[in-house]
């Protein structure tokens, strides 16, 4: 099986802080990838690097074959992203923000129109495509930018904390809508979290801790590999 993304040899560095030390994995089709690692084990610098915004001091990240250091535009083009802060314009509409969206990645209006429509109507948010943003709760902003990350079809979904602020209804809403991506389109998912249940029914966990990586596998692997007892136990112990 082709790889979907793959980083190679991160290393980043803040003066003599290193954030990101020589970091490697894979992530495959099809595949729920929870990043988790307690605040400042360097998950924000990771996707700060994958999404462009930072370049690393050393090493390469290759989505779907494009070279993030040699080719940047066609390595972005493959990746959609749900940032850690909300970041839709609260005064236009849900439709006016996607098609915003779809416009900067090229998609021709008749497929983008088709695409908002049942991608919304798939999330429950087909009655609210007028509505503004700001009369949205907070679980259903959360799924508009969902569906604006998914609407150019990326390789490569990264999720940032994408739970943050929500409430428990809203937050397993927005796990299941993921997963179920995963499933109907192959997808791939970068979900990066501090919140251990949150890698519940994940396929694999990367357990990150000071710019490196501690374990990788699927998530009785990974508790295994970290000294045994529950997921929650290891984790903790492995970066007390």
């Amino acid at each position: 099986m082709t790889a979907r993304a793959a980083v190679r040899g991160l290393v980043k560095r803040y003066g003599e802080r290193v954030a990101l030390a020589g970091l490697s994995f894979t992530l495959e089709p099809g595949q729920r990838v929870v990043l988790l690692g307690p605040n400042g084990a360097g998950k924000s610098t990771l996707f700060q690097v994958l999404t462009g915004l930072f370049a690393a001091d050393e090493g390469d990240v290759e989505v779907a074959g494009h070279s993030l250091r040699r080719a940047p535009a066609r390595a972005l083009a493959e990746i959609g992203v749900v940032f850690q802060q909300m970041s839709l314009d609260l005064d236009l509409s849900v439709r006016r923000n996607l098609r915003f969206h779809a416009a900067l990645h090229g998609l021709p209006s008749r497929l983008a129109d088709a695409r908002i429509a049942e991608d919304c109507a798939a999330r429950g948010l087909g009655a609210d495509l007028e509505r503004p943003v700001r009369e949205l709760s907070g679980g259903n902003r959360r799924k508009v930018e969902l569906v604006r990350a998914l609407l150019h079809r990326p390789a490569l979904l990264l999720m940032d904390e994408p739970t943050v602020g929500l409430d428990p209804k809203s937050r397993r809403e927005l796990l299941t809508a993921i997963d179920a991506d995963v499933r109907t389109r192959g997808s791939t998912v970068l979900w990066a979290t501090h919140l251990v249940e949150e890698a519940d029914g994940a396929d694999r966990v990367l357990v990150l801790h000071r710019g490196r990586l501690l374990a990788d596998g699927p998530p009785p692997a990974v508790s295994s590999a970290l000294g045994g007892g529950s997921l929650e136990d290891a984790f903790l112990a492995a970066t007390a």
